[in-house]
């Protein structure tokens, strides 16, 4: 063995010998040849500082997910990951040998073991799994936002319709309760009301979110706004000691990249907002696998980018921890990039002029090495291949090592759909997200709200109908002499008068009156 050989060896196992728990990755790779000895190993407890899991479509970053939910299983670990395609079902079942497993089982000098893992269908459509919905009131403005693609203005006005409705206690539930709330307060009876506490709302502005919202219910995807929204707890399952490996089929849904990636985002934030401090931990409590990381970062707003960086940074603590997979590191914002700690990259390709600069700033990110000149291993590796630099349990980073990842244990692709429907129908939770509940929300209450209203205003309309009608009752019709008329004009009022006028008249004269033709016979 020439020194070169050993001394790499020594280096890796000195870099990547944990002495707990941990996930193998695979084998180093030096000069072409895969030397099983220099193993490459993830410690458990290092897998809540985040990773990254890049490289160009085509390279294994789908099977570099398999593997470590499988082994993350076997060690308890509960997993929760977007299924792009709906190829990942097969975790379910154990896979099958074939030449090239053996090949590489070989070279890593660790036996093929096929094996099948726990495994939950879930669904943004109901589709294709238990149905994953979460209430309007638990998205925010913000997430909210970012689906309905609004501007910084529309922005402003959702935010004036969560805070009314937080101040005066009214749950958004789903969509048709946001529906009556933006009626209610731009063209109803509540715009008056807002006006000086809110501001107004243009009718503008009122439609053009409208529109937007009646966008993603002629989609068919209204459905995942309501109750009962997803519980948490769910994904912390395990099955026998191994743990729930969760997966979210998108496959129907593919087409509204910006609506399940901002959905995911929703719930590692009920994540981040709903479990306890934990500190560190000798393994994490669920590990979070974010694919298609890009759609969630494109053209996403400072609000936005920022409520990512708060979850990514603070999550941690709470024994989570979040795998975001991309084609290219670029793909994900400075920001949060800085926060992940381990990294996966598979073989990245400079066709472009672009090409060539992301490569270069990917190159740029890596710790120097004695071994290998990055640039051309980057380029140079083969489908499940990758440079590899995780977090020891020291937390410092590890040696540079192109890795032969190790094959994954269960079959890759998707089950059989006979056997997803078994699985989905067999489940739990299936039946337990299946029915959709309309509890008393901004709708029902935001109508009675109007009904009431609208029956005072009848009320008040009445009484004044009333109160016309008894006045143009007592008036007197045309050619007809008023009551007050009728007496003064009859005849006994008249003679009434002559006799008060004589009186008046002979005190004011001195002389008597005559009484004998009284009136009243004095």
């Amino acid at each position: 063995m020439s020194d070169k050989k050993s001394l790499y060896i020594e280096k890796i196992k000195a870099s990547y010998a944990p002495t707990s728990a941990s996930i193998y990755l695979g084998a180093g790779i030096l000069d072409g040849e895969v030397l099983g000895e220099a193993e490459v190993n993830l410690p458990l407890r290092m897998m809540n500082r985040h990773g990254l899991i890049a490289g160009a479509t085509g390279t294994g970053k789908t099977r570099t997910l398999q593997l470590l939910a499988e082994q993350l299983s076997d060690a308890g670990v509960p997993v929760f990951m977007l299924d792009v395609k709906g190829d990942l079902s097969g975790l379910n079942q154990p896979g099958t040998t074939n030449p090239k497993i053996e090949e590489r089982a070989s070279q890593l000098n660790k036996p093929f073991s096929p094996s099948g893992f726990p495994v939950e269908l879930y669904s943004l459509s109901g589709k294709l799994g238990a149905q994953m919905r979460a209430t309007v009131t638990e998205f925010g403005p913000v997430l909210l936002a970012k689906i309905l693609e609004l501007n910084d203005t529309q922005t402003g006005v959702l935010a004036v319709l969560f805070k009314y409705a937080d101040d005066n206690k009214m749950p958004i539930v789903d969509l048709n309760d946001l529906k009556k709330l933006l009626g209610y307060l731009s063209e109803g009876t509540g715009a008056s009301e807002i006006k000086s506490s809110y501001g107004s709302i243009s009718t503008a502005t009122s439609s053009t979110i409208l529109r937007k919202i009646v966008a993603i219910e002629q989609q068919g995807l209204g459905g995942m706004f309501g109750e009962t929204s997803y519980d948490i707890e769910d994904l912390f399952n395990r099955v026998d000691g191994k743990g729930v490996i969760s997966l979210l089929n998108i496959s129907d849904v593919q087409n509204q990249p910006v609506l399940y990636s901002t959905f995911l985002l929703s719930l590692l934030a009920e994540i981040y907002h709903a479990m306890p401090e934990a500190g560190d931990l000798d393994k994490p409590k669920l590990i979070f696998f974010f694919d298609e990381a890009h759609l969630l970062f494109n053209d996403a707003p400072k609000a936005f980018l920022e409520q990512v960086n708060t979850i990514i940074r603070l999550i941690r603590s709470k024994g989570i921890g979040v795998f975001f997979c991309t084609q290219s590191p670029m793909d994900v914002p400075e920001s949060v990039l800085a926060q992940l700690g381990n990294r996966v990259q598979h073989a990245l390709r400079a066709f472009t002029p672009n090409d060539v600069d992301a490569l270069k700033k990917t190159v740029n990110t890596y710790p120097k090495s004695d071994f290998y000149e990055i640039d051309k291993v980057l380029t140079g590796l083969g489908t499940g291949q990758a440079l590899v630099t995780v977090l020891n349990e020291k937390g410092i980073p590890t040696e540079v090592a192109a890795t032969m990842l190790t094959p994954p244990r269960a079959v890759m692709g998707p089950m059989a759909p006979i056997d997803c429907e078994n699985l989905m129908q067999a489940s739990p939770l299936f039946t337990k997200y299946q029915k959709t509940i309309d509890p008393v929300s901004a709708f029902e209450m935001l109508t009675d709200r109007v009904n009431k209203k609208l029956a005072e205003d009848n009320e008040v309309k009445a009484a004044a109908e009333e109160q016309k009608r008894v006045e143009a009752e007592s008036k007197p019709k045309p050619g007809e002499k008023s009551i007050v008329e009728q007496v003064m004009g009859a005849t006994i009022t008249r003679q009434i008068g002559k006799e008060i006028v004589r009186g008046l008249f002979g005190m004011l004269t001195g002389k008597k009156p005559r009484t004998g033709g009284s009136l009243f016979g004095f």
